[in-house]
């Protein structure tokens, strides 16, 4: 069995297809123009201006309609060199069309429904994505025109459409697998091979993935500075005593974290997401209470529940950080060379994370793998060149919330250069996705069977006409 590609459809390195072939993906303009000229004439200039292509149940598809997917496709890349391919391709994206639609009446009678803002939000981020492969705003709109996508109010809208009808798809076929009306579809290892081969040499590079454990080093804020700290929350809990209903007005004044602008409003809050000392006392109140100072990884709290609904609370807060400067980030650094120094000799790793990692940053203590790309720019140049199971020096992380530095202490745990993929990395993506395609083949066959389809555009006949 070999995978049949959507003609708009781009591998990327997560998965051997991006979506179902019976899916079109959506249409990019060309990010840079060529002077090569094909050897024969392989515009779409000699196609009716429009007319019925085909009809499934009560719905038209145009001659237009594959015209405009044939001319996405083409910009996102697929090659046209000759008459024939043309015809192809053109008949690959109408038999896509025709399965598409068959499965959008067949959302419709499920009643999936697909929210407006839901498209808004993907169709921004299609168009964010593009416009960065253009140097500017002019140059992005010259390739719409030139893509034969008009202009960007009608990409965008043409865009939505699709957006839509691809949720519609995905969302129908979840439905179905839920309801128990998709059976699961048995993939050989002879297929499997046999789609990898075929489709290798169209895979991108394997980008560059590291692995590591680590142990989070905070600056923490000297004894000094810390009853200094309790004594300011204190004092506004002794005010807030007098004047409970002045809470959000001494939030504003003086919460030192991002609600204060909101007199300390936290928003709806389900347990698990604040600390644990936090979350206790914040579940533990009544609406209107004043908690009593409650003290956690991020300084001294004080806490008011304005509302409560099952599983969840809103909740207002005032926090008090104590002081830290640069005494105490040298304090810290010290301490993370020492248990660096203890890691390398042989110290158990579960218990200096247990005893030193900062738990309140939020940092993982194990990242199995992660790309090397995407790593913030301390970590990139820490683990530059860094070996297998090597202990890298300590290095300083930005503590945007405390204004001072925190310090990682860090081995590698994995390492996979960047090359091509393998089959056997490749083996479980490629199970999963023909054996999805097999299942949607199944019930695009079935809808078949049960819908009137009538194709009345033949593009191979268009082709021989001169």
């Amino acid at each position: 069995m070999m995978l049949r590609l959507a003609p708009t459809l781009l591998l990327t390195g997560a998965a051997l297809l991006a979506a179902p072939s019976f899916v079109l993906a959506q249409g990019t303009p060309p990010a840079a123009k060529t002077d090569a000229k094909p050897a024969v004439d392989t515009t779409t200039k000699g196609l009716p201006l429009d007319g019925i292509a085909a009809v499934v149940g009560d719905q038209v598809i145009l001659v237009s309609e594959v015209v405009t997917a044939v001319n996405q496709a083409r910009a996102s890349g697929a090659k046209v060199e000759s008459a024939k391919d043309l015809a192809k391709l053109e008949a690959d994206v109408l038999e896509q069309l025709i399965d598409a639609e068959l499965l959008v009446q067949k959302a419709k009678l499920e009643k999936v429904e697909v929210q407006d803002a839901e498209v808004l939000s993907s169709v921004d981020d299609q168009e964010k994505k593009i416009r960065q492969q253009f140097k500017s705003d002019a140059e992005f709109k010259t390739a719409l025109k030139e893509a034969g996508m008009g202009t960007l109010e009608e990409w965008r809208k043409l865009q939505g459409e699709q957006v839509k009808r691809t949720k519609l798809q995905q969302g129908v076929m979840q439905k179905l697998q839920r309801d128990g009306k998709v059976t699961s579809v048995n993939v050989s290892e002879e297929e499997i091979t046999e789609a990898f081969n075929a489709y290798r040499d169209r895979l991108p590079k394997k980008e560059a993935r590291i692995g590591l454990r680590q142990i989070v080093v905070a600056t923490r804020p000297s004894e000094d500075a810390k009853k200094k700290a309790r004594d300011k929350i204190d004092s506004l809990h002794a005010e807030l005593e007098k004047r409970p209903e002045d809470f959000e007005l001494i939030a504003k004044r003086e919460s030192m974290d991002g609600s204060r602008e909101l007199g300390g409003d936290l928003g709806w809050n389900r347990r698990g997401r604040m600390v644990p000392e936090f979350d206790r006392m914040m579940f533990a109140l009544n609406p209107g209470v004043i908690s009593p100072v409650v003290e956690t990884a991020f300084g001294f709290h004080i806490i008011r529940v304005d509302r409560v609904q099952p599983a969840e609370v809103k909740a207002r807060h005032i926090l008090i950080r104590p002081r830290v400067d640069t005494a105490d980030e040298r304090r810290a650094k010290l301490l993370a060379d020492s248990i660096a120094t203890v890691w390398r000799a042989g110290g158990s790793y579960d218990s200096l994370s247990v005893k030193y990692h900062d738990n309140g940053s939020g940092e993982d203590k194990s990242i199995p793998e992660y790309p090397r790309s995407e790593l913030p720019e301390p970590y990139r140049n820490a683990l530059e060149g860094a070996t297998i199971n090597q202990i890298v020096d300590p290095f300083a992380m930005p503590d945007p919330s405390a204004g001072v530095s925190k310090f990682v202490v860090a081995q590698v745990t994995f390492l996979d250069e960047a090359g091509q993929w393998t089959l056997a990395e490749y083996r479980d993506r490629i199970r999963d996705q023909l054996s999805e395609e097999r299942k949607m083949r199944r019930l695009i066959d079935n809808l078949k069977k049960q819908t009137y389809v009538s194709v009345r555009y033949d593009p191979a006949k268009q082709a021989m006409q001169p």
